[in-house]
């Protein structure tokens, strides 16, 4: 029963154009370039500035290599 409605399948979408049509034709669609570049938003103080889940920001060193966060 499964292989009937995979061949169903396949010969609906040979006939259709497929998938590679599909993928084709939103591939083709022009994407805007971002009109300025990405800024984040911390202040640069020289801190680590990752922001947990509730919102607070981390206030280790910049670039630091301790796996965890200390958040305030």
């Amino acid at each position: 029963m499964r292989e009937a409605r995979y061949a169903e399948r396949t010969a609906a979408a040979a006939k259709s154009g497929g998938a590679a049509a599909r993928t084709s034709r939103k591939a083709a669609a022009p994407v805007a370039p971002p009109s300025a570049p990405a800024t984040p938003d911390v202040a640069d103080d020289g801190l680590c500035g990752h922001r947990s889940m509730n919102g607070r920001t981390c206030t280790r060193e910049r670039g630091h290599t301790a796996k965890s966060h200390r958040y305030s």
